[in-house]
């Protein structure tokens, strides 16, 4: 099974255009464009009835007290946690392909609402979490919202857009379902699996 994103190779940096913010040139944080990228999989099993799309950054601060900081480093040994940028379960089995813009054209303040798209359904990102309480960002934000890692974190961030072939039509999943609920969901039923990977940092310094 293969996935491909033409935006950038395998392994390399992810474009701007496809994050949340980005190196402004003055400054700290400056809001990118926020445009999911275009995405395609082929060579899925025979037997496969469904399709689930996840992105996730494995890198992400186990504890939010440096981040963004000055005056501190997020450090390297810190240890990290999975925060998923984009879930897309219940795609049809006739489906390969998310055209680039789709999902995401924009940062939207507060979110967008997890919903049925023409390829799937879509669940909330870690966003959810991060901007919680937040009075001009808070909510529930579904679909796609790209890379934004701590401007001060000493390490590159990795992001992976993995496609899965399941066995099922469907998972039980419904209105704002997130990266855990997913990957529990649909543990026992993944028959091919296939992932595109790209780094992104706010760093200055790397």
């Amino acid at each position: 099974m293969e996935i491909k994103i033409t935006a950038w190779e395998n392994g390399k940096p992810i474009p701007t255009k496809f994050a949340f913010g980005k190196i402004p040139t003055t400054g700290r944080f400056e809001l990118s464009e926020n445009i999911n990228p275009e995405i395609s999989w082929s060579g899925a099993p025979a037997d496969t009835k469904s399709f689930v799309l996840i992105c996730h950054d494995p890198d992400v601060p186990s504890s939010g007290d440096d981040v963004n900081q000055e005056g501190k480093t997020v450090p390297k040994e810190l240890p990290r946690v999975d925060f998923y940028h984009w879930l897309v379960v219940n795609i049809p089995n006739n489906i390969n392909h998310i055209a680039e813009g789709a999902d995401s054209d924009k940062v939207t303040p507060k979110g967008k609402t997890p919903a049925a798209k023409p390829y799937g359904m879509t669940g909330i990102n870690s966003y959810t979490d991060w901007f919680a309480g937040d009075p001009d960002m808070g909510g529930d934000y579904g679909g796609y919202d790209g890379p934004c890692p701590p401007w001060n974190d000493s390490i590159m961030h990795h992001y992976h857009f993995t496609i899965y072939a399941l066995s099922v039509e469907s998972l039980p999943l419904t209105g704002a379902f997130t990266g855990a609920d997913v990957i529990e969901a649909m543990k026992d039923n993944i028959l091919a699996q296939a992932s595109h990977m790209g780094t992104y940092t706010m760093n200055r310094d790397l």
